[in-house]
């Protein structure tokens, strides 16, 4: 299980365990984070073995990611990223398109437009929820052959992979279609 959320001086943290998220639960509980934006994922990635390294969130600078689906072209990707520079700690699939965000924010107006730019060159399966430090109110999410569902609650906006995942929170929600992007 592993976090990442953009704290009050807009600084991106992040911490992943290995095992259960009860694990999670207790260092949080023994140093929080706070913030206004974040990110949260349940499981490993699906390349690689279950390690704290392959589990997400994966982070590339200043950008968080986390992903479900499958990136059937992450590996030639992942060649033209570290050609540029980037450099790979985990086997997934999901840094790669961690490292791409960040690579196509260079050339973007704005977060958005850098995940807009980035599912252009992604094949295969995806649902995303990405978040950056450069502008700490926003949280981007997008789905493509994966679920992706917004819940609309008082004041506050959240993206899941399903409604269950959400109920404790809101009881309103909005089912993405197919190549939809929501900026909360």
């Amino acid at each position: 299980a592993g976090l990442a959320v953009l704290d009050n001086t807009g600084e991106l943290q992040a911490r992943k365990h290995k095992g259960k998220v009860s694990v999670l639960e207790n260092d949080l509980a023994a140093a929080p984070l706070k913030g206004r934006v974040g990110i949260a994922h349940t499981r490993w990635a699906t390349h690689g073995v279950p390690s704290e390294i392959n589990s997400h969130p994966h982070l590339s600078d200043d950008v968080a990611v986390v992903h479900n689906g499958i990136i059937e072209n992450h590996n030639v990707l992942r060649e033209k990223l570290k050609k540029q520079g980037y450099t790979f700690v985990s086997e997934t699939d999901t840094e790669t398109a961690a490292h791409l965000i960040h690579h196509n924010l260079k050339t973007a107006a704005n977060l958005r437009e850098a995940v807009q730019k980035t599912v252009k060159e992604l094949e295969g399966a995806y649902a995303l929820g990405v978040i950056c430090a450069r502008e700490p109110g926003v949280l981007v999410g997008t789905r493509h052959g994966s679920p992706l569902v917004l819940g609309v609650g008082i004041e506050e906006s959240f993206i899941a992979s399903d409604t269950m995942a959400l109920r404790q929170v809101t009881d309103r929600f909005i089912f993405l279609e197919e190549d939809d992007l929501v900026e909360l």
